[in-house]
């Protein structure tokens, strides 16, 4: 009877264990936890925007008023920054230090390039009237719901601008390795992704 035990094959059968959560599957996970709120402001500031615009009798023509060609450029500044995001991780997998320390400066100047032209296109539609509480053109929420929008994205791109100089810095000392470069790119592209929705639903419609 033992012998017959001994060779069934059901009595062999070892269940696979499961594999705990790692640090680094746990930053990830509360990332995107994060990005999930996160999106839903987003997504409640646009459902708003778009509220405001479809019942305004007088809202302005966006395409007349906002510089289209520099934000634009902008949009692509901020996608050619997801792409160099895209190859620190890449440089990370691969175990070159020195280039994943040149693409996360690159995509970091990037925001700070992005920040400094949005913080241009500011200046220069203030001075030409757009404020919070009205502008020249007709509702005055116009001007309310672009500053809270772009503001709101703004203050986001200056946030990652932080987060990728600590990622360098500590990337560059040893203390990080590919799984925070990967959590990192996740904010990253959630904010570029954001960001095209925003030009989108703010300039081109």
């Amino acid at each position: 009877m033992s012998h017959a035990a001994t060779m069934d094959p059901v009595a062999h059968v070892v269940e696979p264990a499961e594999s705990p959560l790692t640090p680094e599957s746990w930053g990830k996970l509360g990332m995107w936890i994060f990005l999930a709120a996160d999106a839903m402001s987003f997504g409640g500031l646009l459902a708003g925007y778009g509220a405001l615009r479809y019942y305004s009798t007088n809202w302005p023509n966006p395409k007349e008023h906002f510089g289209i060609n520099l934000t634009a450029f902008m949009t692509f500044l901020l996608i050619v920054s997801s792409f160099t995001m895209v190859k620190a991780l890449s440089a990370s997998r691969h175990g070159n230090l020195g280039k994943v320390k040149l693409y996360l400066a690159a995509t970091a100047i990037g925001g700070a390039w992005f920040l400094g032209m949005q913080a241009y296109e500011w200046t220069h539609l203030i001075e030409h009237g757009l404020t919070l509480q009205g502008n020249p053109w007709g509702s005055s929420l116009f001007g309310t719901t672009f500053y809270i929008l772009t503001g709101f994205h703004g203050c986001h791109v200056l946030s990652g601008v932080i987060y990728l100089l600590i990622t360098l810095m500590m990337a560059g000392k040893g203390s990080w390795g590919y799984g925070e470069i990967e959590i990192t790119g996740l904010y990253w592209h959630f904010v570029d992704l954001i960001w095209i929705l925003v030009f989108t639903f703010v300039y081109l419609i």
